[in-house]
């Protein structure tokens, strides 16, 4: 299963090390990462493969939300057909 990663917060030296980390520690696999500092905000969306994820969805979600409060960042993720489903014109 495929799933969207979004991050947001001040820009700071290691967010994208800082998110990937956690994500390699579950197995998720990132298939594809954008990411840009607008003024002093960064902001990443990446498409992960959550396939070999060695936790739930859910259980993911709480632990993103958790590391992004602890670094002042805004982490979220959600599958990818709901994505989709939430931005279909």
């Amino acid at each position: 299963m495929k799933a969207i990663v979004t991050v947001i917060g001040k820009d700071r030296v290691g967010i994208t090390a800082s998110v990937c980390a956690l994500l390699a520690q579950h197995n998720i696999n990132i298939l594809d990462i954008s990411q840009t500092v607008l003024q002093e905000y960064f902001t990443m969306v990446m498409l992960v493969d959550t396939s070999a994820c060695t936790a739930s969805i859910g259980e993911m979600s709480d632990l993103l939300e958790q590391a992004g409060k602890e670094q002042s960042l805004s982490i979220r993720i959600q599958r990818e057909d709901i994505f989709n489903a939430m931005h279909r014109i």
